[in-house]
């Protein structure tokens, strides 16, 4: 299996969400990120993930009532890795999330952030070498036939990102934004930028834009399959692939 460790990486984990189409799933009472997936709570399986694609420094979002439950979780599984946790007070997105990191950060540190519900086939750096990328942000795209249920990225040849549009009824591509990003460490001043969105979020995809607007945000095509494992159906989905 590839595999490169990259010690100037932060990796940030965003795993504060209740999830509240997976509750009573499975007996599930607390939070999705805690939940068996195949016989591994979806959280280590994520750390797990991570872990193979090079990521050895985490840092865990959380929010305040399961805080402990997940701080026992993983580190009961990984007491050899170097995870710090930080709570998300209030669910007001996942660019709020990313800031509650800020203080684990050191500011020659890259910042690799995941959705703690987000798994994939393969390992997305396989054909790119992440020690090449310092400035600016990167984002990761996979070909969807539905693009307008997504964050749908117009690209240019050079793999820039043009634009970043959040579910739109007239998308200007396929090529629809997972779960996982790379920022520089301006990330923190750039959402101490950023005004809550109609829903009252700070929005990742709006946090992303600002790096568009300063030519600073390219793309990565992530190849294979693709699983944001926030409901039922996905979750015996993801199960499926891991057989």
């Amino acid at each position: 299996m590839y595999s490169l460790i990259v010690e100037n990486f932060k990796c940030i984990i965003a795993a504060g969400g209740l999830g509240t189409r997976l509750q009573d799933f499975r007996g599930n009472k607390s939070t999705k990120i805690l939940l068996d997936v195949k016989g591994t709570s979806m959280i280590n399986r994520q750390i797990s993930q991570l872990y193979g694609w090079g990521m050895r420094k985490f840092i865990v979002i959380t929010n305040p009532e399961y805080l402990d439950m997940i701080k026992e979780v993983t580190l009961n599984n990984f007491d050899n890795l170097d995870i710090d946790f930080t709570v998300q007070e209030e669910p007001k997105g996942i660019s709020h999330a990313l800031y509650q990191a800020r203080k684990f950060v050191n500011h020659d540190e890259t910042i690799f952030f995941a959705l703690g519900d987000n798994f994939f086939e393969n390992n997305p750096f396989k054909n790119f070498d992440i020690k090449e990328f310092k400035d600016g942000a990167c984002i990761f795209t996979t070909e969807v036939s539905n693009p307008e249920e997504f964050g749908v990225a117009e690209i240019d040849s050079d793999g820039n990102v043009i634009s970043i549009v959040e579910k739109p009824t007239r998308p200007k591509s396929n090529a629809a934004v997972v779960g996982i990003y790379m920022f520089d460490s301006s990330v923190f001043k750039k959402i101490e930028t950023l005004k809550p969105s109609a829903r009252g979020e700070y929005e990742v995809t709006d946090l992303c834009n600002i790096y568009v607007n300063e030519n600073k945000c390219l793309n990565l095509d992530v190849k294979g399959w693709w699983i944001d494992a926030g409901t039922p159906e996905r979750i015996i989905d993801l199960e499926e692939k891991l057989s």
